[in-house]
């Protein structure tokens, strides 16, 4: 389950990059590096992080609801 978390993780934060590239100079890296967006290898990409940033609302809702959020209250 670690390991799957992790991926996950990894692969929502390339996607946020990749959208953080698309925002600022209107470049896709993840259609650059697999032949365009309609290609068959971007458009996995982009389901594989759909799904990864899906999945990575249950460990967000169990930080919330285990009060595990520290970082928003400021020192203690």
């Amino acid at each position: 389950m670690k390991a799957l978390n992790l991926v996950t993780l990894f692969l929502v934060i390339v996607g946020g990059l990749n959208w953080l590239l698309v925002g600022a100079f209107q470049f896709d890296l993840v259609a650059a590096i697999f032949g365009g967006q309609a290609a068959a290898l971007s458009r996995i990409v982009y389901v594989l992080v759909g799904l990864s940033a899906i999945y990575q609302l249950i460990p967000f809702f169990k930080a919330i609801s285990s009060d595990e959020v520290y970082a928003e209250r400021g020192p203690r």
